[in-house]
Parts: C-alpha cells; sequence; structure tokens
C-alpha cells in the first residue's frame, strides 16, 4: 500500500504510534512479545531471549516462574526501545487444532487466567504496558478474519471470558486487543457486548483498546461501540480512526465526550505504568543475555511434562555405551512456533530453516542443540545421530543402540491450522519402526498442543517439551539425565481421536479465503476436560497429568467454608527416592446443583520436597468457580446445598480424595466477591 515506516519508529518492530512531545507524552513504540522481543522478518533481526512457548509456561502450573518470564521479557523489551508489548495471549484452547495455542495458557480459565496474569504483571514491571489478547473467541486461525463464533452471555463469561477476566485482574494490563472475527454477528472491535458492556463497564477496564493489525472495519460503529485506537492501518482497508474519525467527531457521528475517552483511556496507563515519568532509552548492550537464557531454561524445564515412564527408564543412566538420536533436527536445535510471535535467537537460528519462506514462516530452530548437550553428559557413550528421513535407517541405528531417544515435532504458527492432531511427516511411522527394533526407546516431543500417539503402547517412556525456548536442548538434557525432576502437568487434554471433540472436524478447513463461516460453540462453557466429564470419553492424556522421578502422596484434605468462601487445605508429602515438585489440584464439584460439566478447577499448588519431606498447603476457591452465571443480574448464583471438594493429581485421578461442605445459597458479583 506504499505505506512508509515512520522515521522515529524501530525497524522491523510491530507498531507505532506518535505522542506529543511539546507535552512529555513519550511515542509508543510496540512489539510482538508471546514469548518474548519478537522481530518481523528482514535484514536487521533483533536477536533477543526466548521463553518457552505460552503453552508450557502454563504447563508449569507455578506463579513466581510465570512472573519471572514476564519480567525478563519486559527488560529485554526497555532495553530495545519498546514501551509496549504486544503479549498476553490467554485464549483459551477450544479447539486444539489452532495454530496458535502455543501462544496461550491453556484450557482452564482459572490456569490460563492465573499464568498469563502474572506473566502481564511481570513485563510490566519494568515500566512497560503489556496488552490482553485477543478479546475475544479468536479460537482457530482458520477464516479467522470472517468467522463468527456463536455463543451465548453465560457461557461466555464462564470459560472465554473468565479466562481473559482472570488475567485481567491478575497482571492489571495496560491495555487489551481486539481479536480479527465476529462474535455474535458482530467484529469483536466493533461490539458493543464485548467492548463497553463486558469490558469497560462490566470489568472496570481503565485502559484503552486497540485492534490487532487488520481487525478495523469502520469509524463510527468501531468508535461508538469501544474501539480506542486502530492498528496497524496498512493492514487495514483504510485510515477509519485518521481524517474519517476527525469528520465523524465534528459531525456529531462520535461525541467529543467519546474521542475524550479515547484519549484518556490511552493516556491511563501510560501514567499508572511509567511510560512518561521513566520513559525508554534503548541500550541493548545492558541485557545481560546468558542470565536471561537462564531464566528461559528454568521455565522450560518447569514445563517438561513426564507422559510415560516404563520401567523407570528415565532418568537415563550414564553406563549406556551406545546412545541413538534420532529425528526433528536434535542434532542443531530447538523448534519455535511461527507467525508474529517469533522471536529470532542471539547469535544466529540454528543450521536448519524449513516451512514456508514467508509468514507465519520461516520455520526456526533455536541453537541450543539436544544431542550437543546429551554428549556433554554422557563422555564415555557413543552418541549418533540419524535425521530420521528413512525410518528402516533409523529402525537399524536403534537396534545396535543401548537407548533410543526418538524427537518429534509439530510446527503450529499463526495464520494457519493443522488438518488434525497426528504429528505430520510420517513421524508416527518413524516412531513405530524405531520402537519395534529397540523397546528402549523414548520419545522427546516438540508439538504446539496435543496429539495423538498411536505408538505409545510399545514406547518406553515420552517427555512432552513443547518449544522449549532459547536454553530448550539443555533443558530437555538435563530431564533426561535427572539433573532436573520433571515436574511439569499438562494444561490441556489430550484426545485419543478426533471423535471425542466436540467439533471432530475443524470448522471451515481447508480454508476459502474470505468466506464467512459460523462457529456454533454448542458446548458452552464445557471446555477441555469438562466436555470429557460431560461427556464420558476417555482421552489420551488428562489435563493436568504429569508423572515424576519420585513418587508423592496427597492426603489429609479438609474443607471449611468461612465467609462464604470454600478454604481447602492439605498435605503433599514426596514418598519416593529424589526431590521433586507436585502440582496438587483442588475440584469443585456440586452434588445436586446442575453446572455445565461434572467438575471444574478450584484451585492448585506447586510444592518441592525432598525425599521423605511433606507439607500443608492450602487454597480459597473462588466463588465464581463455584455458581452459574445470571446474565439477567449480571452476578454469579450459587445454588444451596452440598459439594464436593477433590484433591488430585490430574482430573481424572483415580486415587483422589474428596470431601463434602454445604453452601448457602449466595449471590457473587461481577468481581468475585460475595454480595449476599
Amino acid at each position: 500500500k506504499n505505506f512508509k515506516r515512520p522515521a522515529e519508529s524501530i525497524t522491523q518492530s510491530a507498531g507505532f504510534v506518535y505522542g506529543v512531545p511539546r507535552l512529555g507524552i513519550p511515542h509508543l513504540w510496540e512489539a510482538d512479545a508471546g514469548v518474548g522481543v519478537a522481530s518481523q522478518g528482514g535484514p536487521d533481526v533483533r536477536g533477543a531471549t526466548a521463553l518457552p512457548s505460552g503453552i508450557a509456561t502454563a504447563a508449569t502450573w507455578d506463579l513466581k516462574t510465570a512472573y519471572a518470564g514476564g519480567a525478563m521479557i519486559g527488560s529485554e523489551s526497555r532495553a530495545f526501545g519498546f514501551n509496549v508489548q504486544l503479549a498476553g495471549g490467554v485464549n483459551i484452547m477450544r479447539e486444539p487444532r489452532n495454530g496458535r495455542n502455543f501462544e496461550y495458557g491453556g484450557e482452564d480459565p482459572l490456569l490460563a487466567g492465573k499464568i498469563v496474569g502474572a506473566q502481564i504483571a511481570g513485563i510490566q514491571s519494568n515500566n512497560i504496558v503489556s496488552t490482553l489478547k485477543h478479546y475475544a473467541f479468536n479460537n482457530q486461525e482458520t477464516n479467522r478474519f470472517s468467522l463468527d463464533a456463536k455463543i451465548d452471555d453465560a457461557s461466555a463469561r464462564m470459560s472465554d471470558l473468565l479466562a481473559l477476566q482472570i488475567a485481567k485482574e491478575e497482571g492489571n494490563p495496560g491495555s487489551v486487543m481486539c481479536s480479527y472475527n465476529r462474535v455474535n454477528g458482530f467484529y469483536a472491535c466493533e461490539s458493543d457486548y464485548l467492548l463497553n458492556q463486558v469490558l469497560k463497564k462490566d470489568w472496570g477496564f481503565k485502559g484503552w483498546v486497540m485492534s490487532d493489525w487488520g481487525a478495523t472495519h469502520s469509524t463510527v460503529p468501531a468508535a461508538n461501540n469501544g474501539l480506542d485506537q486502530q492498528s496497524g492501518i496498512p493492514f487495514d482497508h483504510s485510515e477509519y480512526f485518521g481524517a474519517a474519525l476527525k469528520e465523524a467527531v465534528q459531525n456529531g457521528w462520535v461525541s467529543e465526550a467519546r474521542l475524550d475517552d479515547m484519549a484518556r483511556r490511552v493516556l491511563h496507563p501510560m501514567f499508572e505504568f511509567g511510560l512518561v515519568d521513566n520513559p525508554v532509552s534503548p541500550n541493548v548492550k545492558s541485557i545481560n543475555f546468558k542470565a536471561n537464557g537462564l531464566i528461559s531454561q528454568k521455565d522450560a524445564e518447569e514445563s517438561i511434562v513426564l507422559l510415560k515412564n516404563d520401567a523407570n527408564l528415565l532418568p537415563m543412566a550414564k553406563f549406556y555405551k551406545k546412545i541413538a538420536v534420532i529425528g526433528s533436527h536434535a542434532d542443531v536445535g530447538v523448534l519455535s512456533g511461527g507467525g508474529s510471535s517469533q522471536v529470532y535467537p542471539v547469535g544466529g537460528v540454528a543450521g536448519y530453516r524449513g516451512g514456508p519462506a514467508v509468514f507465519p514462516g520461516p520455520m526456526l530452530y533455536y541453537p541450543s542443540s539436544p544431542m550437543k548437550a546429551i554428549q556433554a553428559r554422557a563422555l564415555e557413550s557413543k552418541v549418533t545421530y540419524n535425521d530420521g528421513t528413512d525410518p528402516k535407517a533409523a529402525a537399524a541405528l536403534a537396534a545396535e543402540s543401548d537407548i533410543v531417544l526418538v524427537f518429534v515435532n509439530q510446527w503450529t504458527a499463526e495464520s494457519m491450522d493443522v488438518p488434525n492432531l497426528s504429528l505430520p511427516d510420517n513421524q508416527d511411522d518413524l516412531v513405530s519402526a524405531v520402537a519395534k527394533a529397540n523397546s528402549k526407546t523414548v520419545v522427546v516431543m516438540q508439538t504446539g498442543g496435543p496429539v495423538l500417539m498411536p505408538w505409545l503402547s510399545s514406547v518406553g517412556a515420552v517427555l512432552e517439551a513443547w518449544y522449549p525456548g532459547s536454553n530448550g536442548g539443555e533443558a530437555i538434557a538435563r530431564v533426561l539425565f535427572g539433573e532436573v525432576n520433571p515436574s511439569g502437568h499438562l494444561p490441556a487434554t489430550f484426545p485419543a481421536s478426533e471423535s471425542q471433540l466436540p467439533r471432530p472436524v475443524l470448522d471451515g478447513y481447508p480454508e476459502v479465503k474470505d468466506a464467512r463461516i459460523t462457529v456454533n460453540y454448542h458446548e458452552g462453557a464445557a471446555v477441555g476436560y469438562k466436555w470429557f466429564d460431560l461427556k464420558g470419553h476417555k482421552p489420551l492424556f488428562p489435563f493436568g497429568y504429569g508423572l515424576s522421578y519420585s513418587d508423592f502422596a496427597l492426603g489429609d484434605l479438609k474443607a471449611e467454608v468461612k465467609n462464604g468462601l470454600v478454604n481447602a487445605s492439605f498435605s503433599v508429602k514426596n514418598t519416593g527416592a529424589v526431590a521433586g515438585k507436585e502440582v496438587a489440584q483442588v475440584y469443585v464439584a456440586p452434588v445436586t446443583a446442575k453446572w455445565e460439566s461434572p467438575k471444574r478447577l478450584g484451585g492448585f499448588q506447586k510444592v518441592d520436597l525432598k525425599p521423605g519431606a511433606s507439607t500443608t498447603a492450602s487454597v480459597t476457591v473462588d466463588p465464581r468457580l463455584l455458581g452459574m452465571y445470571d446474565s439477567a443480574s449480571k452476578t454469579w448464583k450459587i445454588a444451596e446445598g452440598d459439594y464436593k471438594v477433590t484433591l488430585a493429581s490430574h482430573a481424572m485421578d483415580a486415587k483422589a480424595t474428596s470431601v463434602t461442605v454445604h453452601l448457602s445459597a449466595a449471590t457473587v458479583d461481577m468481581q468475585g466477591k460475595l454480595v449476599k
């Protein structure tokens, strides 16, 4: 469109908005920031530290780790000269084939909201504004510009909107980014329901609403229905908030009061978060990339989920003389997700680039080689690499090896969904061939979300490593050799097949350009494990699942109702031989009342224990999680009756223990406060 980049902007960045220098109001320099300070492709990419994918951070179930990662991103942002980070993705996983699930926080509103809220707070601790996105129901990439998401108000408030609301409450973001799609017939960026009624009125949001890049479609409806700032004008059909907005105000179609409100909403967080009093000043040399890499590495180590470990095949013994490493370019690095959140590594990418040559590509690997990290720990072993493209050759290597590490991957990216949950490029055949040749096969998965595993019964161990970030190879090796005890737990259900999903076939796939499709969220608020519970489906791996090299005992569950709030206390004991961490999960369920699903996650605690040690922990259940949303009164209604409080290590834990509490009828306001 012959649009010229403003001279004051930062090269290959997401966006720039002029400030008012004569009033001391700085420009807004914006960077994409899902997992780090991203760079758009081109000749001068910024090398920055990449956290593991958002879903990986959710798999840590650890708010301190999430906050630390956000704080790292915010510190690098300042050093690069950015003061707005387009981070804070919290779209819950309604659609496991969604190409952007890797950026988000999984399927549960409480977990996703808490984790992403902690990241937002960490970013903004650096006098940086972070966004909350993509608001709302941007749950698939197929036809994302024209899709109309159909859902009723109560179901919306108890699912996607609740996740966003909790993230807003925990992180206090300065801005919210509205999404591309329509919701109940209206574009999200000109939806009075989403922007004025829910966000600004019901949630009391004081910051500004910016559009996603290419998500503005009008001047008067967008302005009057709550959009405060048009982003990425070259991506839109017109400059709707330039001269057209001025004309609309002069003609009275948009009031001067509304224009003042727009400006006030942008200025409020600029002062609140220190953009005015502590303006950014680029100083890239001040970044300690080594220290930041260790922050990313800790996140990765906390996020890796041990899904299977027959006969304690892991941790790996150092006396294996012949170790085979197969597949997924494990000789050069670890995979990252594609699209606008792409962080380019410091010092350049690893030796492999694939996928599409243009957006959302290229497919990049970070130069943290799992194979090299394995070799560094197995100095007396022969470590041999095979690229996995020929299953017969890989199987031959496996047959003559003492143990086999097969790396598999699923590259996902913005703007494209995966057609199904199977591993691409015949990797299932590769794993099957290798496992047939050697039963001591460990599968290390780098995926954007859930995948199917038809070979599961024939392999010895499985690790889900997600996209593990800048130091991912080192993190994987440390878990494989037991230097780190895996403690990640799944933030999403892994289905046994697509037939178990609310929509077995992805709506609109394969995409027809500009096709207007409607996606009816008939499952309502029963997302993820709630849907599986409701329908009685047995997943491949349940929500919250994760093994350890140690064993833990959860017990002494007590629950009481005090001042109308449910408090649960319990003990966690490490009954194994090595130090480790367990994620204790508290689920709540009505005995007589009816919810959208049999149970909900009510709270969680991650505890770190030495062998034989025990501790007590407690959670207080947000009362909104005990009621059903009532649209007429805009409150949650808790029905009188008995409620089961369950302590478990995952959503289908057969060893779970429960107690029952009695709740009186109560009303809970929009912010989660009991009003009577």
